[in-house]
């Protein structure tokens, strides 16, 4: 079976959904759709009848590029409100070989919540610690033989009230929600190495209205915050230094101004018209220094709330999302951080940007996921695998070009 997942980050600027394939842990990017996003206000749904309507944009998109209808999803929620709960439980191995099978793992795991989730309250992450075997530890005991399995977990719990409208809307367009996952998860799994496994460290995620400090313990999510502050902040910026509409204003913040004013030069220029239809010219070095001051504040912000996340000791920081894109921005990190931390790379093909970070690492994630107990996944059923894979055969070249005549020459019978 192929591992085909589709995740939905839902964002307060775009929704970005990723349809993927796991092919030996590598991840091929099979569809993305990119729409603006409504109803959405620092990452907190503000209106489910606006998003409705931007998520039935992005379903069509997406599902307008694989040509099949996309029924199952993961998604994010906010991670505001988010409580951190360690707990433990046990399964007796009952199969006549003794031998740990993918069900006993999902017991001893549903063991650790029965009846430890606070009314009020939904689990959005479980994440296994260490598992035990009779007296044996194990990091994954699948395929192993004792008699009783006993886990320590931690829970992630976040109020219903983030989740069910998003989920009552996508039932609606027959949509299911397979899982739903954090901003700070998706973006562990995009990046993470077995080294960062036995570390403590950050990943900050800078978003269009929201920044997202994540911190974790080992692989495992132990602490976040989010911060109203991102992208907007720096569009407001120019936009009211230079008396421009928020469109041009994000369009010289991605496409002229650099992250920090050490590179960037006076003799470079810009024209601009304004809201009130005056002709101005700005040049890269101004027009940075309001970018650059916007960052630095973002980023001295979240090197606070890491030190009330946290008492132990930083490792690593990686700094990820859409605004970390802007050109020197590695130049801003390091005045601020020093050489601590490291600005994110996202090398997929098809999604070769910070701002697919938690889209392509929830894929990763629920793949994982599935693999520790034992199973594959797919969204698609065999026979519309069958019709995706025909799909994508299908190869629009003239047999009269020179490169149709070379495609039959090396594919024909």
């Amino acid at each position: 079976m192929r591992k085909i997942i589709a995740s939905l980050d839902i964002g307060s600027s775009s929704l970005k959904l990723i349809v993927g394939e796991m092919i030996k842990d590598k991840l091929n990017i099979i569809a993305l759709a990119e729409v603006p996003s409504k109803g959405v206000k620092n990452g907190v749904i503000v209106s489910i009848d606006l998003l409705s309507q931007s998520l039935k944009n992005v379903l069509k998109k997406a599902e307008d590029i694989v040509a099949l209808k996309i029924s199952k999803l993961i998604i994010t929620i906010p991670s505001n409100e988010v409580e951190f709960l360690m707990s433990e439980g046990y399964t007796t191995i009952t199969n006549e070989e003794k031998m740990v099978k993918g069900l006993d793992i999902i017991r001893a795991m549903q063991a650790s919540v029965y009846n430890k989730i606070p009314e009020g309250l939904e689990v959005v992450n479980l994440i296994p610690i260490t598992f035990k075997l009779d007296e044996t530890i194990s990091k994954n005991p699948l395929g192993q033989t004792g008699e009783k399995l006993s886990v320590k977990t931690v829970m992630t719990l976040v109020s219903i009230k983030y989740i069910l409208p998003i989920v009552k809307c996508l039932e609606k367009m027959g949509v299911e929600v397979i899982d739903v996952s954090l901003t700070g998860i998706g973006d562990y799994h995009n990046l993470k190495n077995p080294k960062l496994n036995d570390l403590v460290g950050t990943i900050i995620n800078i978003g269009a209205m929201t920044t997202t400090i994540s911190v974790f313990n080992k692989g495992v999510l132990t602490n976040t915050k989010v911060v109203p502050m991102g992208g907007v902040n720096i569009d407001n910026d120019l936009a009211y230094t230079y008396n421009l509409n928020l469109t041009d204003a994000k369009k010289i913040k991605e496409e002229f101004c650099l992250a920090s004013i050490r590179l960037a030069q006076a003799s470079a220029k810009e024209n601009l018209t304004t809201k009130d239809g005056e002709n101005i010219t700005i040049n890269q070095y101004e027009a940075s220094e309001i970018v650059a001051g916007r960052i630095e504040e973002i980023l001295e912000i979240a090197k606070k709330e890491i030190n009330h996340l946290t008492k132990k000791e930083i490792h690593y920081i990686i700094v990820t999302g859409g605004m970390s894109e802007i050109p020197d921005f590695e130049l801003a990190l390091d005045s601020v951080f020093g050489k601590n931390a490291k600005l994110a790379k996202t090398y997929e093909i098809g999604a070769r940007n910070n701002k697919y970070s938690t889209s392509l690492g929830l894929i990763k994630y629920y793949n994982n996921k599935a693999k520790l107990k034992g199973k594959e996944f797919s969204i698609f059923s065999l026979d519309e695998q069958d019709e995706l894979s025909e799909k994508h055969k299908r190869v629009n070249i003239s047999d009269n070009s020179i490169l149709g005549k070379l495609f039959g020459y090396f594919f024909d019978n």
